[in-house]
């Protein structure tokens, strides 16, 4: 027996059995210590005895089922492009309303398309959209929360707040929706229309979000998020858009973060090229000698010779304008035998 060795497992067995026993208070003499030797592979100055790491500081939580496909650079773009289509539609849909409503972008976020329809309420009203010349298609959902209050208001009510209803747009609520929808689509258009001519048009409107799958579950998409207000009323409206969209266009996407990176800061060679190429621009320099006020029947009546009095001193200094902009004051002269004029002075912005 005393020419048998423990195997690596009846010692770890072993080691944790003294841990156990030390966590209870029992005397060090009652357990006898074992160390594995260095053929174990350890190095020689980690004792197994001493205490564990704390794992829980090193491990990162990741999602494979929610890859961030979507740079960070094009989230910021999409961000500053959807921010002011907020903003305008806020302003087309008051002056429709005829009252103050606020259009809120809330934010942008990556997801699957699942969890992104599992979000929204049913019965709700969720447009598809048909992208030209993109093709495929985007979801414009509208809480029904928001949209009935906007409904009523576009009735002529809107006065007294009342809990929403519950239930599937009626044929005439649909018509009244497409004008809500047909106003936004409107100014998407003009924010897209720095990148791309995007002309979008509602396919269809569905009540049950969860019955449409015009995407795979697991697809990767962008949902922009407005919130809002129309008195104490407010809902979400949200934009789906898929990544396979975001990826014909994600050059001039990237080209629109209006992020200046310090790779694209002008050089001083660079600056100074810039400068001699406007060196050659030619622009029209033109002096205001006097003016005058005539009546129409003395401006009729003129004839070559006649003399037009002005109210301008000789020595009043002249206006000198450079494209139609103010920018120095000259006195009138002559110069080798031309007319001419020297700068005196400059005018400050």
């Amino acid at each position: 027996m005393g020419k048998e060795a423990l195997s690596q497992s009846e010692v770890e067995s072993l080691l944790g059995t003294r841990n156990l026993t030390e966590s209870t208070s029992v005397p060090n003499d009652s357990v006898t210590e074992l160390r594995p030797k260095a053929s174990t592979g350890r190095p020689a100055d980690s004792s197994p005895l001493g205490p564990p790491a704390p794992l829980h500081e090193q491990v990162i939580a990741c999602d494979f089922k929610r890859p961030d496909r979507v740079s960070k650079e094009q989230m910021q773009a999409l961000q500053s492009l959807h921010e002011g289509c907020g903003r305008n539609f806020g302003v087309s849909l008051s002056t429709l309303l005829r009252s103050t409503v606020d259009v809120k972008l809330t934010g942008v976020a990556q997801l699957t398309y699942s969890e992104f329809v599992f979000s929204l309420e049913n019965p709700s009203c969720f447009n598809l959209l048909h992208a030209e010349p993109m093709g495929g298609y985007l979801i414009l959902d509208i809480n029904p929360s928001i949209l009935y209050p906007i409904i009523d208001r576009l009735l002529g009510g809107g006065k007294e707040s009342r809990p929403p209803s519950r239930r599937p747009l009626t044929e005439i609520e649909l018509r009244l929706a497409r004008r809500i929808t047909d106003l936004f689509l409107k100014e998407l258009h003009g924010a897209w229309g720095k990148m791309i001519d995007l002309e979008l048009a509602v396919d269809r409107v569905e009540s049950n979000p969860q019955l449409v799958q015009v995407l795979p579950p697991s697809e990767v998409v962008v949902l922009i998020s407005f919130e809002i207000m129309l008195g104490r009323a407010r809902g979400m409206m949200n934009v789906c858009i898929p990544f396979n969209f975001l990826e014909r266009v994600s050059g001039k996407l990237t080209s629109h973060t209006g992020v200046i990176s310090e790779s694209k800061v002008f050089s001083e060679e660079s600056q100074q090229r810039v400068r001699n190429q406007l060196g050659g621009v030619a622009v029209d320099v033109v002096v205001e000698l006097a003016q005058a006020k005539i009546s129409t029947s003395d401006l009729i009546d003129l004839r070559v010779g006649d003399l037009i009095a002005t109210d301008q001193d000789s020595s009043h200094l002249l206006p000198v304008t450079v494209e139609g902009i103010h920018k120095f004051n000259a006195r009138p002269g002559s110069y080798k035998g031309h007319k001419a004029f020297e700068i005196t002075s400059s005018v400050e912005k």
